[in-house]
């Protein structure tokens, strides 16, 4: 039986007690851009340094987003006094390397999506974020968002019954061009890596890590993932079925079907949107959640700024709601699936 009402969420609000910490942002490039606008605009942190290999990139990236210092070096940047954070926004081939390099300064450390390329990297990552004693972070957005957490939630008190499939894609018309870091396989390019992994991280949340995998799909002429669909095998009869592209856009929904209620989150399900929650009976009743901040796209990247920030002001070293072991699974789930299509 659904809830008269669905439950608030329980949101990482700017202002609440989390520390201001001063950030520096590696790669000034689209998605970093998109990042420091959000946190200026939503939350108390203080962007206050933007390092690149080229000081004039540095230096227009500064500019544009009002940053006082630009640096023509990541060690620079690293070594800063003024810098607590360090957020990673280079290719992700690069985000090991600069995480290391990040935690040996003593710094904590906001991770783009993918954290690292492969399991063994992330893990490499963990152990040594675990051994200094300082926060790093995947910067996976989709779960601090506000409807996450009322998904969250929804599952905890079992409302959705028992968990039988869940349905995820993420496609995107990717311009087949061979100089695209997308299309690179020494930048780590493919569709699983960046796109398809939101598909895998919202199966991951729901059901935990998969007990099989099989993944069929195609490479690009440059031998990266084109396409795939991935069929998970979960514990208590569940499945996951998903899908990404770097070939089409596709409707990038999601759905958690269990045996009492079925929740529908629209498109694009890994940002700011809203989901319907229907009884599993015919005709039944049917809730529909909108997002009561009226974030829109990218200002929901602001969520995760606000929600690390809290973590280091509690003394935290990972995220509760993304652990580094979880990171470590989903890429270990990406890994097999890429390995399979390769083989196929």
């Amino acid at each position: 039986m659904l809830p008269s009402r669905l439950p608030e969420p329980d949101l990482y609000l700017p202002g609440t007690g989390e520390p201001s910490l001063r950030w520096g942002v590696v790669g000034p490039g689209w998605i970093a851009g998109e990042f420091v606008k959000s946190v200026r605009a939503h939350t108390a942190q203080q962007v206050v340094a933007v390092a690149s290999r080229s000081l004039d990139r540095a230096s227009a990236f500064a500019a544009t987003h009002g940053i006082d210092l630009a640096l023509g070096s990541t060690e620079q940047l690293l070594t800063h006094p003024d810098v607590d954070v360090v957020y990673v926004a280079t290719p992700q081939s690069e985000h090991l390397s600069i995480g290391l390099a990040a935690i040996a300064a003593g710094k904590h450390v906001l991770i783009e999506k993918p954290i690292t390329v492969s399991a063994e990297e992330a893990q490499t990552l963990a152990d040594a974020a675990r051994a200094a004693g300082v926060l790093v972070m995947e910067a996976m957005w989709s779960r601090y968002l506000p409807q996450t957490s009322v998904i969250r939630s929804l599952l905890a008190d079992g409302v959705l019954g028992e968990i039988r499939t869940v349905l995820a894609d993420h496609g995107q018309a990717i311009t087949a061009d061979p100089q695209h870091r997308l299309y690179r396989p020494e930048l780590g390019g493919g569709a699983l890596l960046d796109l398809g992994i939101y598909p895998v991280q919202f199966a991951s949340m729901v059901l935990g890590a998969p007990t099989r995998l099989t993944a069929v799909g195609g490479l690009t002429k440059t031998g990266v993932d084109a396409y795939s669909t991935l069929v998970l095998t979960h514990e208590r009869e569940a499945q996951a079925t998903l899908y990404t592209s770097i070939l089409a856009r596709t409707p990038m929904t999601a759905v958690i079907a269990g045996s009492e209620a079925t929740l529908s989150i629209d498109g694009s399900f890994y940002t700011p949107t809203s989901f319907t929650l229907s009884s599993a009976d015919r005709g039944g009743p049917v809730l529909t959640w909108s997002d009561p901040t009226n974030l829109k796209l990218f200002d929901g990247l602001s969520w995760e700024a606000t929600a690390l920030a809290r973590f280091v002001g509690e003394g935290r070293t990972e995220s509760p709601v993304h652990t580094l072991d979880e990171s470590i699974a989903i890429l270990s789930t990406i890994d097999e699936a890429r390995a399979q299509i390769a083989a196929s």
